[in-house]
């Protein structure tokens, strides 16, 4: 088990500043590359190495598209799929990640350049949990208790009030997530990944 908290990922804003700003990251569990692109309906554009080189794509498809077709980078992570968005937002929305993980989990997480954040965990089509990293102590989902330790040694307050210390939020949010999955990430995977390049067609309500 992952005994990963938020100062393990304190490099990523000296290293990723970008990525630290605004993000989502999705793992997704026992699925191939192959697979979850299936699920998302993917169109693959392109293929690259690390997440340096999928900021280009990104940007050209939110002015391309304004948000209704987002881009992805996806690469295998020992047994789980990690999908990267550099500025979108596919792996948090409802719509997305509850029939990606329909037979499987789903663990994503997310900021915006407003720091509007996102944790979602999804098992097998119904939302386990789901908060915003800034406001850990608002929780949401059919089980919205079951981390409850896990979010405190990661690096969460969960106390409400003036009180409480913020603390790291987003890098909370990855120990979280590793916490959850296994999925460690490390700035030599971020750097190195290949990943596949894909456009995704945001599913409308």
């Amino acid at each position: 088990m992952s005994r990963a908290t938020a100062r393990d990922y304190r490099w990523l804003e000296e290293h990723f500043p970008e990525l630290a700003e605004a993000y989502c990251l999705t793992a997704i569990r026992g699925l191939a590359v192959s697979a979850v692109l299936a699920r998302l309906d993917a169109v693959r554009v392109c293929a690259v190495r690390g997440v340096d080189a999928l900021y280009g794509p990104a940007y050209a498809a939110w002015s391309a598209f304004c948000g209704e077709r987002l881009f992805a980078g996806v690469t295998a992570v020992g047994g789980w799929t990690l999908m990267v968005e550099p500025v979108g937002f596919l792996g948090v929305t409802r719509s997305v990640a509850e029939p990606l993980s329909r037979g499987t989990t789903v663990v994503s997480h997310s900021r915006t350049i407003e720091a509007v954040d996102r944790f979602r965990w999804y098992q097998d089509g119904v939302e386990r949990l789901s908060f915003e990293p800034l406001f850990p102590y608002r929780r949401g989902g059919s089980t919205p208790e079951v981390a409850v330790e896990q979010m405190r040694a990661a690096g969460f307050d969960l106390r409400a009030g003036t009180e409480r210390d913020i603390g790291l939020p987003t890098q909370a949010a990855f120990a979280l997530a590793e916490r959850l999955t296994g999925v460690q990430i490390t700035r030599e995977l971020l750097e190195t990944a290949p990943f596949t390049g894909t456009l995704v067609d945001l599913p409308r309500p």
